[in-house]
């Protein structure tokens, strides 16, 4: 969206000089203002959702770059971040309608006071992969290693949880790494001895020889969600958004599930920031229409008990 303001207000200010000549530079900078201006309007009117690099989040990537959205009646605004933190923050200043996040750190958010409703679970899932340089051949040698996650999340769950099944006699160090893409970077760069990944970084983690030690869904865990903000439930217009945004991700979805991720390659590049060689290794995945999440999966949030080292 950023790219977008930029490009928009360039296109002012380049009309500006060509078609005004004599025009002072103080008009100049009003007609930038007055776009600017507009731009922000537009953006406020539209239904913002804030989305990450992986692809849990392709059904909107889909719905947009395919204009489903539009074709619906819907203008939405996908704001993209590396971080979930960055995302909480945009839900908790009301920056965004909604985002893709997980129930861990949505439940964590709802404990803060702020206010969400689940729209629809995703098909998220976490490998943990040790570096393999670090020579891990399973997890009890984690111990004294180092692992990234993010805080008050499903990696940071997953990783008590992976911990927890070998209880290693040392302690593992939890580092939090909140961008995905730097998480991934560190175990190429041989960085970090650990790393827990979402797809498409854990196949190119994969691609790369990394070991693979746990999936998520291994555990019968599926903690990936779409959550908005009470605000869109009490006001008209945005639930009018919501409806129409439903039905576009829902038609995304089919979409995918037809005509397989390769068929998105482009836009996998393009949202994901990775490669021709990650895209043509991807497993094959499923995407389900709007359904809440599991009551046990968030059940499992209500007794975790977060690590501080």
């Amino acid at each position: 969206m950023k790219k977008c303001l930029n490009i928009i207000i360039g296109s002012v200010m380049a009309m500006t000089i060509f078609s005004g000549c004599g025009i002072s530079n103080k008009e100049q900078k009003e007609k930038t203002r007055i776009a600017a201006a507009e731009v922000r309007r537009l953006d406020s009117l539209a239904f913002k959702m804030a989305v990450t690099p992986t692809l849990d989040c392709l059904p909107l990537f889909v719905a947009k770059d395919y204009r489903l959205f539009d074709t619906l009646g819907v203008q939405v605004h996908l704001k993209e971040m590396n971080a979930q933190m960055d995302i909480d923050e945009a839900l908790r200043k009301g920056q965004v309608e909604g985002g893709v996040t997980d129930v861990m750190r949505a439940q964590r958010l709802m404990s803060k006071g702020v206010h969400l409703s689940y729209i629809t679970a995703t098909n998220a899932y976490w490998q943990l992969f040790s570096n393999k340089k670090a020579r891990i051949k399973e997890l009890r040698q984690l111990g004294d290693k180092k692992i990234a996650m993010t805080r008050y999340s499903a990696t940071d769950y997953l990783a008590n949880v992976a911990v927890d099944s070998v209880k290693p006699d040392n302690p593992v160090f939890r580092i939090q790494i909140n961008d995905v893409i730097v998480r991934l970077k560190m175990l190429l760069n041989n960085e970090m001895d650990a790393v827990l990944l979402p797809e498409p970084q854990a196949t190119t983690a994969r691609i790369e020889k990394h070991p693979m030690h746990m999936d998520s869904r291994s555990k019968d865990l599926r903690l990936g969600a779409l959550v908005v903000t009470d605000r869109v439930n009490r006001d008209e217009r945005r639930r009018q958004q919501l409806d129409a945004f439903k039905k576009a991700y829902d038609l995304a979805c089919d979409s995918i599930n037809q005509r397989g991720l390769k068929h998105y390659a482009r836009i996998i590049k393009k949202y994901c920031q990775t490669d021709d060689r990650t895209v043509a290794a991807l497993p094959t995945l499923t995407y389900s229409h709007i359904t809440p999440p599991r009551e046990k999966d968030i059940s499992k949030t209500q007794n975790v008990k977060w690590r501080t080292h």
